[in-house]
């Protein structure tokens, strides 16, 4: 948790005070925007969309729902409703222009940390209820990478502030991992009884 504090505080502080990385930040992103396939960035990018991410989630919390679970899907809801909530102030207090635009809001991006919460939230809440648990967090990182990756391509963000926007998704989704472990011990212990 704290390193996910320190590198959030770390990258923010970069873009904050334009720092030295955020140039590095800036020049790495005006050399890759605009490569890749105009339709596969495109794609990418839109993973971040609530109108894909939240029904992904969605179900997710349905199955856990079904599955008898409350706690989990409680966390779920609540992890992404904190996303605006921390998203907005943060992008209107450090007032970062986009790579393409001098309108700003720019940092951290929310269509990285939608990606991020919904499918890692996803994950975590399929996980519990498959074989292969591993695959739930594989697939959500894919997805979140592959988010912000076609972000990035597009020239809707730079990337800082997609990594930003990760480090704040990892702490928000800690309390719904926390949870999802406390409940394996604990079903764990049941079974050997």
């Amino acid at each position: 948790m704290l390193s996910l504090l320190a590198m959030f505080a770390l990258v923010t502080w970069q873009v904050a005070a334009d720092n030295p990385l955020r140039g590095l930040d800036e020049r790495a992103d005006r050399a890759v925007i605009g490569h890749g396939p105009a339709g596969m960035t495109e794609f990418l990018a839109d993973l971040g969309n609530m109108q894909v991410a939240l029904p992904v989630l969605t179900c997710a919390i349905a199955w856990a729902l079904v599955r008898g679970a409350r706690r989990e899907p409680l966390y779920a809801v609540l992890t992404m409703a904190a996303v605006p909530l921390l998203v907005v102030p943060l992008k209107d207090w450090i007032a970062r222009p986009g790579p393409l635009t001098e309108d700003t809001g720019y940092y951290p991006s929310g269509h990285a940390a939608t990606a991020a919460v919904a499918y890692g939230a996803a994950a975590l809440l399929f996980a519990s209820y498959t074989k292969r648990s591993w695959m739930m967090p594989v697939a959500a990182v894919l997805l979140t990478v592959a988010t912000g990756i076609g972000l990035v391509l597009r020239g809707y963000h730079w990337p800082l502030d997609v990594l930003g926007s990760w480090f704040l998704s990892g702490l928000l989704l800690l309390p719904l991992g926390l949870s999802r472990r406390s409940r394996r011990r604990s079903s764990s212990r049941t079974h050997r009884c």
